[in-house]
């Protein structure tokens, strides 16, 4: 009998902060992994209380797991359950190979991970979020340094950090969290389905620009309200939505403000939207003035897969998705002017709306398909087909570990 036959799978755990994310996120990664052979399981809070997304994890034949985890705040005694619950998983079905993104789930994933000896650790670092955002001063500078520490302990505990721009990876190794022993990569950020968010025709009539993003203050949405109510008072034909919702973020804006900006007429306000693809398919432009540590805005993916100009911030994440002049505008962070500006010039000249679109779409295909993004992030988790390396992104170059 062929001993292959009889070789059990290699199991191999996935542990978010969201459950949300597993599908809609993380779902053609999900599935790569399936269709490479493994046994999967996604661990995350709230998947009994989200029926949509284990249903879907299911029928692909996903082990689902629901583990208790504040997405936000710092209790030590909720975050030690998270890591005794994790360590407990881990010891009940031992993968052979854990992958942890967001914050919670790679600092608890990856030390529950080390303690239960799981053979294979990975972290993704999708961001770096309100932490390291902004001037560490007052609670933040808290935060930041006790974020720093546990980032520390544990990504020293792994084989390879993934990180989805270059700026976070430098960052990390200047402020010592991370290693010279330890490994890292970085990828053209977690990619977008191309098949899903396909090119759309544009808008007639006068620009539209849409912001997608949770609201809060590093988000830039503070800055995006203010340059709408600006060119509103000179073309109050031009349009300016807003998709998200108020976080539970301590840099959440609040529902005041909101109501404001959308009681003067600066700006529509389309909620939390279970899928983007329509409102940007009504955009002319996407916009993301963010200054928060972005790993590489999905959501500017997405908004350029679908052929859509960008204005963004000459921040990090940002900056690696805009050549600034050929798909969209790059601007210096909080800085409204410069967003006035940038928002002008779709306005004198409507036609870069269809060419710096159509350069967004391409830059997508070549550089952001989630399946070359997925295939290289694979291989180097020694699951990848090293023949693949031709048809799919050239990473940056792999820190070595010394």
């Amino acid at each position: 009998m062929n001993s292959k036959l009889n070789k059990p799978k290699r199991r191999f755990l996935l542990v978010s902060g969201s459950s949300y994310s597993l599908v809609n996120f993380r779902g053609p990664l999900v599935q790569s992994l399936i269709s490479a052979g493994l046994e999967v399981h996604a661990a995350s809070p709230g998947l009994h209380d989200d029926p949509r997304t284990c249903r879907q994890l299911e029928a692909w034949g996903v082990s689902v797991h629901d583990i208790p985890m504040q997405r936000t705040g710092l209790n030590p005694w909720y975050d030690f359950l998270t890591l005794k619950a994790l360590y407990l998983l881990m010891r009940n079905i031992r993968p052979d190979v854990v992958l942890g993104y967001t914050i919670k789930p790679v600092v608890y994933g990856m030390l529950a991970a080390w303690l239960a000896k799981v053979p294979q650790r990975y972290a993704l670092i999708t961001g770096l979020g309100y932490a390291f955002a902004g001037e560490a001063r007052g609670k933040r500078a808290l935060v930041f340094h006790l974020v720093r520490r546990l980032y520390s302990a544990a990504l020293n505990k792994v084989d390879k950090v993934f990180f989805q721009n270059p700026d976070d990876e430098s960052l990390f190794r200047d402020l010592g969290i991370l290693r010279d022993r330890v490994p890292s990569q970085v990828l053209n950020g977690s990619g977008v389905d191309m098949a899903h968010f396909t090119a759309a025709s544009l808008p007639d009539g006068p620009p539209r620009f849409l912001l997608v993003a949770r609201l809060l203050a590093d988000k830039g949405v503070r800055q995006y309200a203010e340059a709408a109510r600006r060119i509103k008072q000179q073309h109050p034909e031009v349009v300016f939505q807003l998709a998200g919702d108020i976080d539970s973020n301590p840099d959440t804006i609040s529902q005041q403000e909101l109501d404001t900006w959308v009681g003067e007429g600066s700006l529509e306000h389309l909620g939390w939207l279970n899928d983007v693809r329509p409102a940007l398919a009504e955009s002319s432009v996407f916009v993301l003035p963010s200054y928060y540590r972005e790993g590489t805005p999905r959501s500017i993916l997405e908004a350029m897969s679908m052929g859509r100009a960008v204005i963004t911030t000459d921040a990090p994440g940002c900056r690696e998705t805009v050549t600034n002049g050929d798909n969209g505008y790059l601007i210096p962070v909080k800085n409204v002017d410069a967003l006035v500006k940038a928002m002008q010039h779709f306005i004198d000249r409507p036609a870069l709306v269809q060419t710096m679109g159509q350069r967004s779409h391409e830059i997508a295909k070549d550089k952001y398909d989630v399946h070359k993004v997925n295939a290289v992030m694979l291989e180097a988790m020694g699951i990848g087909k090293p023949e693949l390396r031709n048809r799919v992104q050239k990473p940056f170059d792999t820190i070595a570990a010394k």
